[in-house]
C-alpha cells in the first residue's frame, strides 16, 4: 500500500480536531499580531466597562511601611493631653503588635498641627505642601485591615488575599480595561528609595491572569525598563527578525497546545519591540520644562519619587491604564537614630510631600484630574502608643496597628474637599463610617465603571475576583 494512503487511513478524528485548531490558532494569532490596537485577539485593547466611568486611569502612590496617620492627617488633642500616661488596659486586650509588649505609654503627635483649606482638614508641619491641596482630596479616616505585618498587609491591599498568587489591582484593572496606548503597558510599576515593596513583585503581579497584564517596571535612572535595549551587535532590523523566528515557533506550539500563555508570549515579544522606542520618549523627562521640573523637585538621570511621580503624569497622559508608584521607608518604629516620627519624619516627608503636590496640581491644570483617580497610603497604620522597644530611648517611634489610619484619594470622581469617618479620642478604633481594604478596591473598582462582583476570572473551577467575596462601594465617597 501507498504510505501516503496509510497516513492518510490513520488519521483520526483527533488529528482532524488538532489540524482545525492550527488553523483557527493561525487565523487569531494573525488577528493579534496586526497593528491595529482594535482587533478583538488584542489582549491590550480597550474595553468597555460595566457602565460609564468617572475615572478612566489611576495613579496609586504606596508609602511602603506605613507612614503614621497620627501625626500627619488624623489630629488627636486627647492623645496628646495623655501622652505618658499608661495604655488603658481595654485598649490592649486580645490585641496583637509586632514589637511592643507589656503596657506601652500613650504618644500624642509631637507635630505641630493647623487647620487647612476651606474645610478646615486638620494636618501636621511634616507635610506642608499638602496644606495647599487639601481642597483637592478626598481624607478617608476610618480605614482598617486584617493584617499587622507588612507584607500580608500590603498584598491584602493589592490583590485581596493576603498570601501570594491573586492577581494585583492594576493587573485586575487592565485584564478589564485593557489600555489606551498600544505602544505602552498598560500597568506600569516605579519604584523609588531603592527597595522593592514588602509583597515583593506579588504586590504587582498578575497571579493566575495571562502574565501580559502583570505591572512592568520601570526605572527613572539607567534604561527604562531592563533588557529592553537591544544587545551589543544587533539592530532593530535584525531584532524584527529574531521575533519573527520566535513568533513562527511560538505559532508551531500555540497550534500544538492550544495554551493561552503562548499567545500572551507572542503578545509580550510585539509589545516589547514596540516599547524600545516609545516607552525612552515618554520616560524622559528632560523634556519637562525647568519650571515643571523645579514643582516637583525632579531631577533628570536620578532615581527619586519626585523623577517618578512627573513620570507617572507622563505616563497617564499617554495613556498608560494603572501607574503603581511604591516608595520604601515609611515604617516608623523609631528604633534607630533620625528614624523617628520628629525629624525622621521631616526628613521623609521632605521626600513626598512636595512631589505629589505638584503631581495633584499638574493633572488638574492639564485636565487630566477629572478623569485620573490618585490614591495615596500604606498598608496598614500606626499605634496610638510609643513601641515597646523604643520605651528608654530619645527616639519616637509607632509600631504597626490595623484597626484604624487614614488614606485620601483625589481626583476620578471622588468628592473634593471632604473627609470621611473617624476613630476614637485617641485613634484606636474606628467609630463612624468604617471602611475595609475590600471597601476601597470596591470603590475604585467602582469608579473605573465596573461592578466588583462581576469582574471575574474563572481558575480552579470557581470564578475569582479582586474583593473575592468580600467589599462594598463607598457611595458616599463618590462626587
Amino acid at each position: 500500500m501507498n504510505p501516503r494512503s496509510e497516513q492518510i487511513q490513520l488519521r483520526t478524528r483527533r488529528h482532524f480536531l488538532q489540524q482545525s485548531a492550527a488553523g483557527v490558532g493561525g487565523m487569531a494569532l494573525a488577528s493579534l499580531l496586526d497593528t491595529e490596537p482594535t482587533l478583538a485577539n488584542n489582549p491590550l485593547r480597550c474595553k468597555p466597562p460595566h457602565f460609564p466611568a468617572k475615572a478612566k486611569r489611576v495613579i496609586y502612590l504606596h508609602m511602603t511601611g506605613s507612614p503614621p496617620n497620627l501625626d500627619l492627617f488624623d489630629f488627636k488633642p486627647s492623645l496628646v493631653e495623655h501622652s505618658d500616661e499608661d495604655c488603658p488596659a481595654e485598649f490592649l486586650e486580645g490585641k496583637e503588635f509586632a514589637f511592643t509588649s507589656g503596657t506601652p505609654k500613650l504618644m500624642g503627635s509631637p507635630r505641630a498641627w493647623s487647620q487647612v483649606g476651606k474645610h478646615g482638614a486638620w494636618m501636621s508641619d511634616a507635610i506642608p505642601n499638602f496644606h495647599g491641596i487639601a481642597d483637592e482630596l478626598c481624607l478617608v479616616h476610618s480605614m482598617y485591615t486584617d493584617q499587622f505585618n507588612h507584607a500580608p498587609a500590603e498584598l491584602l491591599v493589592y490583590t485581596g488575599s493576603p498570601r501570594s498568587g491573586r492577581p494585583s489591582m492594576g493587573s485586575w484593572v487592565t485584564y478589564g480595561l485593557g489600555s489606551e496606548n498600544e505602544n505602552l503597558p498598560g500597568f506600569v510599576v516605579l519604584i523609588s528609595s531603592g527597595v522593592q515593596p514588602n509583597g515583593g513583585k506579588a504586590s504587582f503581579g498578575s497571579g493566575f491572569l495571562p502574565s501580559v497584564y502583570q505591572g512592568v517596571q520601570c526605572r527613572s535612572k539607567g534604561d527604562p525598563v531592563l533588557y529592553a535595549s537591544n544587545p551589543k551587535g544587533m539592530d532593530r532590523a535584525m531584532r524584527r527578525m529574531t521575533l519573527d523566528a520566535l513568533r513562527d515557533l511560538n505559532e508551531i506550539q500555540a497550534a500544538e497546545m492550544g495554551h493561552p500563555e503562548t499567545l500572551t508570549r507572542i503578545a509580550q515579544y510585539e509589545l516589547a519591540f514596540r516599547m524600545q522606542m516609545s516607552v525612552p520618549e515618554v520616560m524622559d523627562i528632560s523634556q519637562e520644562s525647568a519650571t515643571t521640573l523645579q514643582q516637583y523637585g525632579a531631577v533628570p538621570g536620578e532615581s527619586s519619587l519626585a523623577n517618578n511621580c512627573l513620570l507617572a503624569r507622563r505616563l497617564v497622559e499617554s495613556g498608560v491604564r494603572f501607574v503603581q508608584l511604591f516608595d520604601w521607608g515609611w515604617d516608623f518604629h523609631g528604633t534607630n537614630p533620625g528614624e523617628g516620627i520628629t525629624d525622621g519624619l521631616t526628613k521623609k516627608c521632605a521626600t513626598m510631600d512636595k512631589p505629589i503636590a505638584a503631581l495633584i496640581k499638574d493633572l488638574k491644570q492639564r485636565g487630566l484630574l477629572d478623569e485620573t483617580l490618585v490614591v495615596w497610603g500604606g498598608e496598614f497604620g500606626r499605634t496610638p502608643f510609643r513601641e515597646g522597644r523604643t520605651a528608654n530611648s530619645q527616639v519616637l517611634g509607632r509600631d504597626h496597628y490595623p484597626d484604624a489610619f487614614t488614606m485620601w484619594m483625589a481626583g476620578g470622581g471622588v468628592k473634593r474637599g471632604f473627609e470621611y469617618g473617624q476613630s476614637d479620642e485617641l485613634g484606636f478604633s474606628v467609630t463612624e463610617n468604617p471602611v475595609h481594604v475590600h471597601d476601597l478596591q470596591a470603590t475604585i473598582l467602582h469608579l473605573l465603571g465596573f461592578n466588583h462582583e462581576q469582574l471575574t476570572y474563572r481558575f480552579q473551577g470557581r470564578d475569582y475576583r479582586l474583593t473575592d467575596v468580600h467589599g462594598r462601594v463607598v457611595r458616599d465617597l463618590l462626587a
